[in-house]
């Protein structure tokens, strides 16, 4: 998914749990379509993650990223850092469950999907493990030390799309990962990219972002949930 979208979604609230979370929702211009969670970075629900979501829904998906920081963002590493270490794993899986509870409303596919980039990439797999409804999951350099997702529970297949210079999830770490789903009973299909390090498809980053982008396995992959 690359270019001008064409789409402009909005903010929404929902239920989390006995209380209230928000998130950016974007939809096609056709009203309907696959449901798919788009999870942050580490600098919060920025422009590039809306973005995101309204490149999907110029796909033809409908997307929501929820804001997992409650109304803050970063745009220098050690502000993303700390707002990321005050995050709390259990307030983030109940505002994740929230999220797919409203995706799945919408959806016109029996399963949602979820995609995550670098901590949304971790993110993406934990949804994935919290609730059947995921028919697939695709995590973009996704690692975090504080986000261990439980891959006997997870739901669905996994996509990897890796950079082979990426300094913060190695190609080690990545084969470490992979062979913990497999041990696990999971399914997974895992790439990685020559030349791409950290951050590759950021490009609100132009020091991260590889142009043009690593070539996607098959732009099937991108309709990931549309028979699910």
């Amino acid at each position: 998914i690359n270019g001008e979208s064409g789409i402009s979604g909005q903010m929404i609230t929902f239920a989390s749990n006995g209380g209230t979370a928000a998130g950016y929702l974007a939809t096609p211009k056709s009203g309907s379509g696959p449901g798919v969670i788009v999870l942050q970075e580490y600098w919060g629900l920025v422009p590039h993650i809306r973005d995101v979501a309204d490149r999907f829904a110029a796909e033809g998906f409908i997307a929501l990223a929820p804001d997992l920081y409650h109304g803050n963002s970063a745009t220098h590493p050690d502000e993303a850092v700390r707002l990321m270490m005050a995050m709390t794993v259990a307030q983030t899986e109940k505002d994740l469950s929230g999220a797919a509870a409203v995706l799945k409303a919408k959806s016109s596919t029996a399963r949602i999907g979820s995609v995550g980039l670098c901590m949304g990439g971790s993110l993406a797999m934990l949804a994935a493990t919290l609730n059947p409804e995921y028919g697939a999951c695709i995590t973009f350099y996704g690692a975090n030390a504080r986000i261990k997702p439980d891959f006997s529970r997870l739901n669905c297949p996994v996509l990897g799309l890796f950079g082979a210079t990426d300094d913060y999830i190695t190609p080690q770490a990545t084969g470490k990962m992979a062979t913990e789903i497999e041990a696990a009973g999971g399914a997974r299909d895992f790439h990685t990219y020559a030349g791409a390090g950290h951050a590759f498809f950021n490009d609100s980053r132009p020091e991260a972002y590889k142009n043009p982008p690593p070539r996607m396995p098959g732009s099937e992959r991108w309709h990931f949930c549309a028979s699910s």
